[in-house]
C-alpha cells in the first residue's frame, strides 16, 4: 500500500490540536486517521520550526531579497545584450560583413 502524503496545512492542523492536549493522541489519531506516532512527530517538528515565524529571515525578508537579486540579474542581462550588440555591429564593420554589404 502506497504511503499517503499528507499536506503541510493538514500536518500543521494536526499537530495544533495536539499542542492544545484537548484530545488524547488516540483521539487525535482516529480523528484524522494518522497514526499516534506520526501526529508526534509532526508536534514535534511544529515546535522546533516555530521560532521561524518570529525571526529576521521570515519569507516575506525572503521574497524581497529574491526580488532583488531577480531585479539585478535582469540588469545585467540587458547590459549583456547591449554589450554583445556593440560587439557584433563592430565585428561586423571589421569583417567587412555589414548588412549593408550584404545588399550589393
Amino acid at each position: 500500500m502506497p504511503k499517503k502524503r499528507h499536506s503541510a496545512s493538514f500536518k500543521a492542523k494536526v499537530a495544533l490540536a495536539a499542542l492544545k492536549g484537548e484530545k488524547t493522541l488516540a483521539e487525535l489519531s482516529s480523528i484524522f486517521g494518522v497514526h499516534p506516532n506520526q501526529i508526534s512527530r509532526w508536534k514535534r517538528e511544529f515546535l522546533e520550526g516555530a521560532s521561524e515565524v518570529f525571526s529576521k529571515g521570515s519569507s516575506r525578508d525572503r521574497e524581497s531579497e529574491l526580488q532583488r537579486e531577480l531585479d539585478e540579474a535582469h540588469r545585467q542581462l540587458g547590459q549583456t545584450r547591449v554589450e554583445l550588440e556593440w560587439l557584433k555591429k563592430k565585428a561586423d564593420a571589421i569583417l567587412g560583413t555589414s548588412k549593408k554589404s550584404d545588399r550589393r
